[in-house]
C-alpha cells in the first residue's frame, strides 16, 4: 500500500488521505500518526472503498509519520464501528474512538514510577500530610492520582516523599494477569443448571453466532450457570466479555468469579487508575487478557480472539448511553456477537421486553431457570394500600411494614427498605412565602442531603449549603424538607428502631468499590439489620439472612412521562423483592402504594409475570411502541433559548410527510434547562420496516444551525426528559 484513507478523531475533517513512506508498513486497522499543518493527528487505517473522500491528488499527499505499536484493530471490529455509527446516526469517528480506551496504552509497553506509603510514623504531621496517610492506606499509584484519591495538592504528596512517608515504585506496565483456572473449583448444579450450561458450553464449542436470552428468576444461579461456559472459553484459548450496568455490581462479581476460577478476571470502567487502563487494553489487544468484565464501553475493546460475550442484568436501562454515542450496549453485544460468530448471552430475571419478544420470534434461544437454587423459595409478596394504612403523621412507613421490621431485629434477620431517591428530601421550600429551591443551571429542585449539608442538583452536579434563612423573604428557620429520600428513611429508622443497625447504600455512600466491599462483608457478617437504599441494592447481592424487603413507594417509578414507566417499575419492584429469603428462611415483600388496582403493582402481588408481559405487549402493540415499532429522538439545545427554539421550528417545519413515519413536536423537554441548556425534542414514531436513519439523514442533512446549536440524534430512546 503506498496510499491510504485514515480515519481521524475528529468530525470536522473526516477522511484524510495520505502516502505511506517506502519501507513503513501498514494494513487496514493500522493505528497510525500523520501530519496536518504544523500539528500531528492519530487515525485509524480504513478500506478506501468503505469511506468517501475528497479525492487528492498522489502528489500532493503527505506522508504517514509512523505506525505505532498495537496489532491493528480487527476487520469484524471495524465492522461493528461502521454499523453502530450508521444505526445509530452517530460520527464514525465518535464510535471509533472507544475502541482506543487509552491514548497511553498506544505507545508500547516500558515502565512507570508509582508510589505508596512507606509505613513510617512522622513525629509531627500537618493536617494535609495527616489526611493523605488516611486516605492512601492500601494504594499504590502515581502522585496526580493519589493526589486525587487523598483530596490534597501533589505538592503535599511530593513533600512526604521527600519526608520518606511515600516510596516510588517502579511498575513494568505490560505485566501479565494471572491465568484464570477453568477447573479450580466446579461447582455441583442442579439438574436445571447443568442442562442450560451444556447448551452454552456446546455453543462456545461450535463457534458460531448463538444469541440465548438467559431467563431465570432471581437466586437461580444465572451466573453459576454462564460460569461453565466462561470456563470452557477459557479452555479453547479465546477471550471472554462479560457486561455489568454498574461499578456497584463489579466488587460482588470479581469475589464470586476469583471463587470459581481461582483469579480476578481484568476490569474495564471509569474508575480505573490510567496505569490499570493502559495495562488491561494492552492486554486485551494482544489477546492476553482472558475474561474481562467491565462497564458497556468495554464492548468496543479490540479483542483479536473472542469466543464468548454475557450480558449481566441485560434488562438495566443503564446499558443505554445517554450522550456522545447514544448506544445500547445489550443490542450492539448481539451484533458484535453476529460479526464475531459466536455466542451471546443476555441474562436476566426480569428481560426487557424487546427480548421477550424476540426469544418468542425465536430470534433468540431462551433458556429457562424457573426454580431458585438449593430449594430456597420465592418471597411472598403482600400489598401495603396506603390509603387504609397511612403511615403515623409525619412519617413515611406504614405500621405494619414498622413491626415487620421489629419482628425480624428480634429474630435477629435482616430487613432491606427501598426508596429509588437519593437525599433527605428532593424539594425544599418556605413556609413563609412558598420559595423554592431550583437548580440555576437547569429544570430540576434541589435535593436536600443532610449529611453533607448540602442542596444538590442531581443532573449538573451544582451545590450550595442549605441556608439559615429564606434567600427571598428573609424569614430564618423556615425552612421545609418536602417528601421522602433514603436519608429521611435513615433518620426514621433511627427513630423508630434506635437499637438497629443500619447501612445508607446510595451511589453517593458507595462511590468506589472499598466501600461496596466493606458493605457487602458486614452484611454478610451480619454487622447491618437494616439496609436501607436506592437501585444499588436491587441487583446482584446474596444475603441469607435478609428476610424482609419493604418498597417505600412503589408508585415513584409510574410518575412522568416516561413510556417504558410500568416495565421498569415492575422490574425494579421484581429485582428489590429477590433479595428477600435467598437462604433457608422464607421471605416476605411488602410493597407500599397508593395504587394497588395499577396493573404492575397487581402482577407483582399475583406474582404473574406473564400476565403483566402479556398486557404490556398489548400496549406497545396497539401504540406502535418497540418492539412492535420504532422510536427515535431528536434533542435541540442551545445556552440562548431563541436560538434552540428556531433550530426545533425549522427542524419541526421541515419535517418529511411520510406515511411510515409519525413526527410529533417540537415541544419543551421536561428538563427544558439541563447544565445551562434550553432544549426542545420531537419524538418519531415509525414503522417496523420503515428506513428511519436514512429518512432522518435526509431530513437533517440539508440544515444548517448557529454555531451555538447542538442536535442530537437518539435512535431507540429510554430517556424522554
Amino acid at each position: 500500500m503506498n496510499r491510504v484513507r485514515l480515519l481521524v478523531f475528529n468530525a470536522a475533517l473526516g477522511v484524510l488521505d495520505y502516502r505511506v513512506p517506502e519501507g513503513m508498513t501498514v494494513e487496514p486497522g493500522s493505528v497510525v500518526v500523520g501530519p496536518l499543518g504544523p500539528r500531528q493527528v492519530l487515525g485509524i487505517v480504513w478500506e478506501p472503498e468503505r469511506l468517501t473522500a475528497q479525492e487528492v491528488p498522489e502528489a500532493k499527499l503527505r506522508p504517514l509519520l509512523e505506525v505505532l505499536p498495537v496489532p491493528p484493530l480487527p476487520a469484524r471490529l471495524r465492522r461493528l464501528i461502521e454499523w453502530t455509527a450508521d444505526y445509530y446516526c452517530a460520527q464514525l469517528s465518535s464510535v471509533a474512538r472507544m475502541a482506543l480506551g487509552s491514548s497511553a496504552a498506544l505507545r508500547g509497553g516500558g515502565t512507570t514510577t508509582e508510589y505508596r506509603l512507606t509505613g513510617e510514623e512522622p513525629a509531627r504531621l500537618t493536617p494535609q500530610r495527616a489526611a493523605a496517610l488516611d486516605a492512601l492506606q492500601g494504594e499504590q499509584a502515581s502522585i496526580r492520582e493519589l493526589a486525587e484519591l487523598a483530596s490534597v495538592s501533589e505538592g503535599v504528596l511530593r513533600g512526604m516523599v521527600g519526608a520518606g512517608l511515600l516510596e516510588p515504585v517502579t511498575v513494568d506496565l505490560d505485566r501479565p494477569y494471572p491465568p484464570a483456572r477453568p477447573d479450580f473449583d466446579q461447582p455441583k448444579l442442579s439438574e436445571g443448571q447443568r442442562k442450560a450450561a451444556d447448551t452454552f458450553v456446546d455453543a462456545v464449542k461450535a463457534r458460531k453466532f448463538a444469541p440465548f436470552l438467559l431467563d431465570g428468576v432471581t437466586g437461580s444461579g444465572k451466573t453459576e450457570t454462564y460460569f461453565e461456559a466462561v470456563a470452557e472459553a477459557i479452555r479453547e484459548g479465546r477471550q471472554i466479555l462479560v457486561l455489568l450496568p454498574e461499578i456497584a455490581l463489579t466488587e460482588n462479581f470479581l469475589r464470586r468469579f476469583e471463587q470459581r476460577f481461582g483469579v480476578s478476571p481484568v476490569q474495564w470502567h471509569s474508575s480505573l487508575k490510567a496505569s490499570e487502563r493502559r495495562r488491561a487494553w494492552r492486554a486485551i489487544a494482544l489477546g492476553d487478557a482472558q475474561v474481562v468484565v467491565g462497564a458497556r464501553s468495554a464492548l468496543f475493546l479490540p479483542y483479536p480472539k473472542l469466543g464468548l460475550i454475557v450480558v449481566d442484568e441485560a434488562h438495566e436501562v443503564s446499558f443505554k448511553q445517554d450522550d456522545g454515542v447514544r448506544y445500547n450496549a445489550r443490542d450492539v453485544a448481539v451484533i458484535r456477537a453476529k460479526f464475531e460468530q459466536i455466542p451471546v448471552i443476555l441474562a436476566s430475571a426480569t428481560p426487557a421486553l424487546e427480548s421477550m419478544q424476540l426469544a418468542e420470534a425465536g430470534v433468540y434461544r431462551k433458556i429457562e431457570l424457573p426454580d431458585r437454587f438449593g430449594g430456597a423459595t420465592l418471597p411472598q409478596i403482600n400489598i401495603l394500600d396506603l390509603r387504609k394504612e397511612p403511615p403515623e403523621r409525619g412519617r413515611w412507613l406504614a405500621p405494619r411494614l414498622v413491626d415487620e421490621m421489629k419482628e425480624r431485629l428480634a429474630r435477629g434477620e435482616q430487613s432491606l427498605l427501598f426508596l429509588n431517591r437519593r437525599g433527605y428530601a428532593p424539594l425544599t421550600l418556605c413556609r413563609n412565602c412558598g420559595y423554592r429551591f431550583q437548580c440555576p443551571n437547569c429544570t430540576a429542585w434541589l435535593v436536600e442531603h443532610r449529611f453533607s449539608q448540602r442542596l444538590a442538583c442531581h443532573h449538573c452536579g451544582h451545590e450550595t449549603p442549605v441556608p439559615e434563612a429564606c434567600p427571598d423573604c428573609g424569614t430564618a428557620d423556615c425552612l421545609v424538607a418536602c417528601g421522602p429520600g433514603v436519608e429521611r428513611i435513615a433518620d426514621e429508622v433511627a427513630e423508630i428502631l434506635p437499637e438497629a443497625r443500619t447501612a445508607l447504600v446510595t451511589s453517593d455512600t458507595m462511590n468506589n468499590p472499598e466501600a461496596i466491599a466493606e458493605f457487602v462483608a458486614m452484611a454478610e457478617g451480619r454487622a447491618i439489620d437494616v439496609i436501607i437504599g436506592t437501585q444499588l441494592v436491587t441487583k446482584g447481592y446474596h444475603f441469607p439472612e435478609l428476610t424482609l424487603v419493604g418498597v417505600v413507594d412503589a408508585d415513584l417509578g409510574l410518575e412522568g412521562g416516561d413510556l417504558r414507566a410500568a416495565e421498569r417499575t415492575y422490574q425494579q419492584v421484581a429485582q428489590v423483592a429477590g433479595r428477600a429469603g435467598r437462604g433457608e428462611k422464607p421471605g416476605e415483600v411488602l410493597i407500599q402504594t397508593r395504587h394497588p388496582e395499577a396493573s404492575v403493582i397487581a402482577a407483582l402481588a399475583a406474582g404473574d409475570r406473564d400476565a403483566f408481559y402479556a398486557a404490556e405487549t398489548e400496549a406497545r402493540r396497539d401504540a406502535g411502541a418497540p418492539p412492535f415499532g420504532r422510536w427515535a429522538a431528536i434533542i435541540v439545545s442551545s445556552e440562548d433559548l431563541s436560538e434552540a427554539q428556531s433550530a426545533a421550528r425549522a427542524i419541526g417545519g421541515t419535517a418529511p410527510d411520510h406515511p411510515d413515519m409519525l413526527v410529533l413536536g417540537p415541544a419543551p423537554a421536561p428538563l427544558s434547562l439541563l447544565r445551562g441548556r434550553h432544549r426542545f425534542r420531537l419524538l418519531i414514531n415509525a414503522r417496523r420496516s420503515a428506513e428511519l436513519q436514512r429518512y432522518l439523514r435526509e431530513w437533517l442533512d440539508p440544515l444548517e444551525f448557529p454555531r451555538g446549536v447542538r442536535v442530537h440524534i437518539d435512535i431507540d430512546p429510554y430517556s424522554f426528559v
